[in-house]
């Protein structure tokens, strides 16, 4: 199959060949300011020769609508995550499709996987051995990762307040790591500078075109999945943006082939603390002096790096967003795991509370799927705010007995 993939700028619509110096769109980026969203994100579009060419739930190869070809990936088990059936909630909450697309299962832990899978195969396409990268914990931890496999070595960016299982994951893969005393966004300036000096590749999300075709592929999996049954809503937790803009661009790109005939109601969910792309969205306000603070590191950014592209995009299809407290993302992650088995990182989390937030306005009978996008492993610390450390018993099963009233 021909590979006559192409780019074209979110803002100008100019569309370009795929170059690997080629990150943003040349006429609309400007300079990288670190208090402003980026200008010019391009995007993967797929042939024209492919438009129509599919059937509704029609088998297909995901590797078919990437445009790098599937003998460059590093041989590592990337997504085809399961789609969950949560029959638990179901019965407690009285609705009848409750479907959890679990990403922790990915081989570093997090949806992270599906950009960095990508990125990393662009790499070894244009002989670069050298990958730099701006993250709170699972971008970085990600591309590590994948990079092990790949043979490639890794430069990170991050905040020294990155939780620690995060940067215990890099150091274990072999990263160069380089924490900053600052934020996210300090980070993701800094490793722009140090890529544009080194000339290494830049994995950064939304910077990198490959990081939103990367995670579109998330989509084609829960359509896939989910078969002959409808979807009616996606809740996805958001950040910077990529990942809701990924999952839209992967349900416009099926659009595109025929594999489907309609577009789910898209909700992002974004914690109140950090709510840059909420506060774009309803209000256009791009504040450049925005502040953070959230327990859901994951998704606890300044200022949303793809904040025009994703607040288009979710716009576009006449989607939502809305806003869910700290208090509301750790009760859904011990309720998600208590009553599913999956014990999720709170950004993943922040979905399903959004969820619950406004379930009282939402069909009982409809599917909902809900994309959690890490393992709960990767932050601990903020777990263990709604669990109660039991204290030590005696080693004698009459005294474990009675304490347990059971005697």
């Amino acid at each position: 199959m021909k590979r006559e993939f192409t780019y074209k700028c979110e803002c100008c619509g100019r569309v370009f060949e795929i170059d690997k110096d080629l990150m943003l769109c040349p006429f609309c980026s400007g300079n990288k300011n670190e208090s402003k969203p980026l200008k010019g994100v391009l995007k993967v579009q797929l042939p024209k020769s492919f438009q129509g060419s599919k059937k509704v739930n029609e088998e297909f190869n995901i590797f078919d609508y990437l445009p790098i070809e599937k003998d460059l990936f590093p041989k590592l088990g990337v997504g085809d995550t399961p789609l969950i059936e949560a029959i638990n909630i179901q019965k407690d909450l009285g609705y009848e499709g409750i479907f959890l697309k679990y990403d922790g299962t990915n081989p570093t832990g997090s949806f992270k996987d599906r950009a960095s899978f990508l990125v990393s195969a662009f790499a070894k396409k244009h002989k670069i051995n050298e990958i730099v990268v701006a993250s709170t914990g699972n971008a970085a931890s990600s591309m590590a990762g994948i990079a092990a496999a790949a043979g490639q070595k890794v430069y990170v960016f991050m905040p020294e307040s990155a939780p620690k299982a995060k940067l215990i994951q890099c150091l274990q893969y072999g990263a160069l790591v380089i924490p900053v005393k600052g934020n996210y966004d300090k980070a993701f300036d800094l490793s722009l500078q140090f890529s544009g000096t080194t000339g290494y590749l830049n994995r950064n999300t939304a910077f990198n075109p490959m990081t939103t075709e990367g995670k579109k592929t998330a989509s084609f999996e829960i359509f896939k999945q989910m078969g002959s049954k409808k979807i009616n809503y996606i809740f996805v937790p958001v950040g910077d943006g990529v990942v809701l803009d990924g999952i839209i661009k992967g349900i416009q790109d099926m659009l595109f082939l025929g594999l489907i005939n309609y577009i789910p109601k898209i909700i992002g969910v974004q914690a109140k603390g950090s709510s840059y792309i909420y506060n774009a969205f309803y209000n256009s306000q791009f504040n450049t002096k925005y502040k953070a603070k959230t327990l859901a590191d994951s998704i606890s950014v300044d200022i949303a790096c793809n904040a025009y592209s994703s607040v288009h995009s979710l716009k576009k299809i006449e989607g939502e967003i809305l806003l869910v407290s700290d208090k509301e993302i750790l009760d859904a992650q011990k309720y998600l795991s208590k009553m599913s088995g999956i014990f999720c990182e709170p950004s993943s989390a922040a979905a399903f509370a959004g969820f619950i937030k406004i379930k009282k306005e939402l069909p009982g009978e409809d599917n909902y799927v809900f994309m959690l996008t890490g393992s709960g492993l990767k932050d601990i610390e903020t777990a263990s705010k709604k669990v109660k450390i039991p204290l030590s018993y005696k080693a004698e099963i009459n005294s474990i007995m009675k304490r347990l009233k059971l005697d």
